[in-house]
């Protein structure tokens, strides 16, 4: 699908790339450390296939923790809420996205949400299939139906840096397993986890599953209903309140449209009832948010008036 350059968008992008010489690329993650920190780009997808944009939105990008809110709409498509939220709270942390700490002092010791490493590990545990490879299959045909694009999969070399360097994520998912959260092989799950959060696409095809959200599943393409709305509700609310990891208050305040991020610097966005958006901006701030990503996003909020609060 053909998306329009907009002048006025790229206006705003422009205003917000000169904060990119504040960030820094993700490279504790060796093969993300490889961004050029200037890149900035958004696409913004609309119910009648119509699309904007400014930036190379062309330019691919792994998903990271966007594929977060992908694996809860299927595990929650696959179980049911009450089995989902057995094993994974409901409630926001102001801690750090890749903490052991609520877990250790959690009764019962469980992730507090989705959207943490804890809470994402514990629900792609959950994706069916009986190896590993069928949950990523499962995931990746998934994303495909979300962006109608089926040439989709993952970076092989952004899955083997992570797995490489994931020993963090190792030790919760093995802490998760001592209290009956998980079950299963532990580097199994870390091989699935790697390759769901190395996901691969363009802003336009993240603009696409934005779009999806909007509609309260359905695709605005094909009117076909992906997601029950219900789960997508679901899926809304927990990017309103922990989407934007321990910056997700001060992200409703400013902006207050439901959003998830990643450390690769994508931003996925929705707007209810309106339209997707999809950002990359590799350089993040402290919170591990794109720096730039997010100043565009306010200054798009405050022309267009789109927080939903």
């Amino acid at each position: 699908m053909a998306c329009k350059s907009s002048g006025e968008l790229n206006e705003l992008l422009q205003s917000a790339r000169r904060y990119t010489e504040k960030g820094k690329v993700a490279d504790y993650i060796p093969a993300l450390g490889k961004a050029n920190r200037n890149e900035l780009s958004i696409a913004i997808h609309y119910q009648n296939e119509e699309c904007v944009s400014a930036g190379d939105i062309e330019t691919k990008f792994t998903l990271q923790s966007v594929s977060k809110i992908i694996s809860l709409a299927v595990a929650l498509l696959d179980h049911g809420e009450e089995y989902v939220f057995s094993k994974v709270g409901m409630e926001p942390t102001g801690d750090p996205f890749n903490s052991i700490a609520k877990l250790e002092s959690s009764v019962p010791s469980k992730p507090l949400n989705p959207m943490i490493n804890a809470g994402a590990l514990a629900v792609t545990n959950m994706i069916k299939g009986s190896h590993q490879s069928d949950k990523l299959v499962r995931l990746l045909q998934f994303v495909h139906d979300l962006t109608s694009n089926p040439y989709i999969t993952y970076s092989v070399e952004v899955a083997e840096s992570e797995f490489q360097t994931s020993n963090l994520n190792r030790s919760l998912c093995y802490f998760m397993k001592q209290h009956g959260i998980i079950s299963g092989d532990v580097e199994e799950l870390m091989q699935v986890y790697t390759k769901q959060c190395a996901i691969e696409m363009n802003c336009l095809d993240l603009a696409r599953i934005g779009a999806v959200f909007a509609f309260n599943g359905m695709d605005p393409a094909s009117k076909r209903q992906i997601i029950p709305p219900h789960i997508a509700r679901i899926c809304k609310t927990f990017m309103v309140t922990c989407g934007m990891y321990n910056a997700s208050g001060e992200f409703a305040i400013k902006i207050g449209i439901p959003a998830k991020s990643g450390v690769s610097g994508a931003i996925l966005c929705t707007v209810p009832g309106k339209y997707g958006i999809g950002i990359y901006g590799p350089a993040l701030d402290s919170k591990g948010n794109s720096i730039a990503g997010i100043k565009l996003l306010e200054l798009l909020s405050k022309r267009y008036n789109l927080s939903m609060f």
